[in-house]
C-alpha cells in the first residue's frame, strides 16, 4: 500500500507542485498590480464580439487557476444571460489541476516540444470556449450584453507578501484535495487493484480491470481503449488530478518514469497521446 499507493499516487501528483504554484503566482501578481480590472475594460469591445461581456475575462483568467472560484467571481457580472453563458464555458479553460497530465504526457511523448503541446491545450480550450459562447448567445442566451460600468482600481507594485498570501490561498486548496480526495482516491484504486486477493497486482482480473475492461470500448473511438486509461479516467470525475495519482498506482511507478510505463505498457502514439490531454 505505501510503496504502489500512497508514494506512486499521490506522488506523482505532488511532483508538479512547483509547476501549479507558478501558475499561481502568475495569477496573483495580475490580480494585484491592478491589471486584470482594466484588462476586462480593454477587452471588452473584443469580449462583446462572441457573445461575452467584458467582465467575462476575469473569470476566465482565473479559470486557469481554478475554474471553482472563477465560476463564483461571475457572480459580479449582472446582465444573467451573460453570467450565466460565462459560467458555462469557464470550465474549458484548462485550470492548474489538468497542468500535471498536460506536463506528464507532453514531456514523454512530446520531448522536443513539449512547451508547445503544452501551449496547444490551453489554446484548443480557449477556441473551444469561445465558440460555446457563440453557440449559447445565439441560441439559449439570445439578446444584447450589459453595458460596461467598472471601477477601476490604481496601478500598484505588486508586494512579496500579497502574492505570497495570494498564492497560497489558491495552493493550499491543491494541497488539501491532495492531502484528501486524492489520498482517498489513491487507496482505493490500490485496493480494487489488489482484489481478490491472490491475483497479480493491478491485472486485468482485478476488480479494477473489470471495471476498466467494462468501460474501455467508450473510450476506443478516441484511440485509448486500454483498460488502465479508463480507469483513470473514471476516477478523473471526482478530481482532475486524480488522473495521474490513478496512473501511477496501476503501474505502481513514480512521476519521473510514469510517462515511459504508458509508452511502454499502453503503447500510446503521439496522436493517441494528444487525444487523452484534450
Amino acid at each position: 500500500l505505501l510503496s504502489d499507493g500512497i508514494i506512486a499516487g499521490v506522488g506523482s501528483v505532488l511532483a508538479f507542485i512547483p509547476n501549479i504554484f507558478l501558475l499561481f503566482i502568475a495569477i496573483a501578481i495580475l490580480e494585484d498590480c491592478g491589471y486584470l480590472a482594466r484588462a476586462a475594460f480593454v477587452m471588452d469591445r473584443a469580449m462583446h464580439r462572441i457573445g461575452l461581456h467584458g467582465r467575462s475575462f476575469i473569470p476566465l483568467i482565473l479559470g486557469f487557476g481554478c475554474n471553482v472560484p472563477a465560476i463564483m467571481a461571475c457572480r459580479t457580472i449582472e446582465n444573467p444571460k451573460d453570467r450565466l453563458t460565462t459560467m458555462l464555458v469557464v470550465p474549458f479553460m484548462s485550470c492548474g489541476a489538468r497542468l500535471p497530465i498536460f506536463v506528464l504526457i507532453a514531456g514523454a511523448f512530446f520531448p522536443a516540444n513539449a512547451g508547445l503541446a503544452v501551449f496547444g491545450m490551453y489554446t484548443i480550450g480557449v477556441g473551444v470556449a469561445i465558440i460555446s459562447a457563440l453557440l449559447f448567445r445565439k441560441t439559449v442566451f439570445r439578446g444584447e450584453s450589459g453595458h460596461f460600468v467598472m471601477e477601476l482600481p490604481p496601478y500598484r507594485l505588486p508586494t512579496f507578501t500579497g502574492v505570497m498570501v495570494h498564492m497560497w490561498e489558491r495552493g493550499k486548496h491543491f494541497l488539501r484535495r491532495a492531502g484528501t480526495i486524492i489520498f482517498g482516491v489513491v487507496i482505493l484504486v490500490w485496493f480494487l487493484a489488489s482484489m481478490p486477493w491472490g491475483i497479480e497486482y493491478a491485472s486485468q482480473a482485478s476488480v479494477l480491470g473489470q471495471i476498466g475492461t467494462t468501460l474501455a470500448p467508450i473510450f476506443s473511438p478516441a484511440g485509448f481503449g486500454q483498460w488502465q486509461a479508463a480507469a483513470s479516467l473514471v476516477f478523473g470525475f471526482l478530481a482532475k488530478e486524480v488522473v495521474i495519482g490513478s496512473m501511477g498506482t496501476i503501474f505502481a511507478v513514480e512521476e519521473g518514469i510514469l510517462g515511459g510505463a504508458l509508452i511502454a505498457q499502453l503503447g500510446w502514439t503521439p496522436l493517441v497521446a494528444f487525444a487523452f490531454m484534450v
